[in-house]
């Protein structure tokens, strides 16, 4: 069971948070701040009493935007205890998620916050803890034959394919599709790929070697640790003193020593093909 504090400068936002984590039957208490101020007072309290003394706590659930510290400057006045509290991100901005990671964040949950999004984050701030992590029970169904079925793994909450041409991405709780064939290039973030398309770019939570994988056949091709390029998109090839780069529209992306020559085959490949 876990004890949460969750802090956030707009109480009727706070408030709902409040209201969705009291409602999680792992979560044993759930206490809230309203600033960064009332917050590192309850966390201070919490160190001292250690983790499993009465003040503890075994997940912030933070906001980034706040008057006076933000979320990440609390997150890293964290970071320098032994055993601090797990850190969980609510907001309503996805361009922070690279640092939160950096800051061993457990989640990364954006606004306005959806229940079976708020219970994936509980579920994972379990797992990490090493705690049984079950689901909230669900209404209880009829007596009848027991009948064998096959399950199959649920879904990403935040990612999912809805064609095999199209990729679902989420933002500030509006799911919405993205054709692959209008992605030029994807680029890793942590525990994220950004996707860029000509309009602009998504954050979808999937790592980049998982996109490799599953979208090679479609003309996509690793040519950093950090970037996966459609080799249609590409405009030009650069070599310069012994470097490697592509220009994809306005981008220009830097070739890896490991990946310049397959690249430059597959390049010749297309041109004479």
């Amino acid at each position: 069971m876990l004890r949460v504090l969750a802090v956030d400068d707009e109480k009727p936002l706070l408030e709902e948070l409040l209201y969705l984590l009291r409602s999680d039957p792992r979560v044993l208490s759930a206490e809230g701040a309203s600033d960064a101020t009332e917050a590192l007072r309850r966390i201070t309290r919490a160190l001292e009493s250690g983790p499993d003394g009465p003040d503890g706590i075994d997940v912030v659930f933070l906001d980034i935007h706040m008057a006076g510290l933000t979320g990440l400057d609390i997150a890293r006045l964290l970071a320098g205890f032994a055993q601090p509290p797990l850190i969980v991100f609510v907001t309503a901005h996805e361009g922070f998620a690279v640092q939160a990671f950096d800051l061993k964040a457990v989640d990364y949950v954006l606004k306005p916050v959806r229940p079976e999004r708020l219970a994936e984050a509980v579920r994972r701030a379990c797992a990490q803890l090493g705690r049984a992590a079950a689901q909230p029970p669900g209404p209880a169904q009829p007596a009848g034959p027991l009948v064998p079925v096959q399950r199959r793994p649920a879904p990403e909450v935040t990612v999912a394919d809805r064609t095999a041409d199209q990729i679902a991405v989420e933002l500030g709780g509006v799911t919405r599709f993205v054709a692959i064939a209008d992605i030029a290039y994807v680029e890793a973030q942590g525990d994220y790929a950004r996707l860029h398309t000509d309009e602009g770019s998504h954050l979808v939570r999937i790592p980049l070697s998982t996109l490799e994988e599953r979208w090679a056949a479609r003309g996509f091709v690793r040519i950093h640790r950090r970037h996966l390029v459609a080799l249609g998109r590409i405009d030009e090839l650069r070599l310069d003193a012994g470097t490697t780069s592509v220009r994809v529209g306005s981008a220009e992306l830097q070739v890896s020593r490991r990946h310049a020559r397959q690249l430059r085959d597959l390049l010749m490949r297309q041109a004479t093909g």
